[in-house]
């Protein structure tokens, strides 16, 4: 798939930087959306402590700024993966709630390891898909696979540096929105007569 036909698919991951490079670019992202007038959801990556940012990392949830600690301290000599479940568990839900009140656009740090096993943000996710929202994340190329599994045809990846220029992604979010209002509109009358 080419940039240009990506750029009309309902999900789009970003690829081609650093974590932390994407999950800036995503920060940025749902500041111009919200300055556009779409009411933006989810939650993106930061780390708490710049000097051990893979021992204090959280999720920003961009409704309300809540922090959820995604990293458990397990000891200065420990090697284990120091990720914490429950923050995630915490973040999933405060996004579903959002997606539950009404959103125009949902922001999504990434699809890594524990969504592809069903955890992390899968739910938030797979809330989004159903209520037919765009959503931009992140995945690395280590998770292509099970992403492809997971997103199917309603995704497309784009590199960071074409999503980076100028008005891509008002442009990715205004035909998103146009068309999700569009479906709404079709499918209500049909509701209505008892066809839905």
């Amino acid at each position: 798939m080419d940039v240009a036909e990506a750029g009309t698919c309902q999900i789009v991951a970003l690829q081609g930087a650093a974590s932390a490079v994407i999950q800036d670019l995503l920060g940025e992202f749902a500041l111009r959306l919200a300055d556009s007038g779409l009411r933006v959801s989810g939650v993106i990556e930061s780390s708490a402590d710049k000097a051990k940012p893979c021992k204090a990392m959280v999720l920003r949830n961009l409704d309300d700024e809540r922090l959820f600690s995604i990293s458990q301290d397990l000891g200065p000599g420990s090697q284990a993966c120091n990720l914490d479940p429950e923050g995630l568990v915490l973040a999933c839900a405060a996004v579903q709630q959002s997606i539950a009140r009404g959103t125009d656009v949902v922001i999504l740090s990434k699809f890594g390891k524990q969504e592809a096993a069903g955890g992390g943000l899968a739910d938030a996710f797979g809330s989004a898909i159903a209520a037919g929202l765009p959503i931009i994340t992140a995945v690395s190329p280590a998770m292509m696979v099970a992403w492809s599994n997971f997103a199917g045809p309603f995704a497309a990846c784009v590199p960071a540096e074409i999503a980076r220029g100028p008005g891509w992604i008002e442009a990715w979010s205004g035909r998103m929105v146009t068309a999700r209002s569009a479906r709404d509109m079709i499918g209500s009358p049909r509701e209505r007569i008892g066809l839905g």
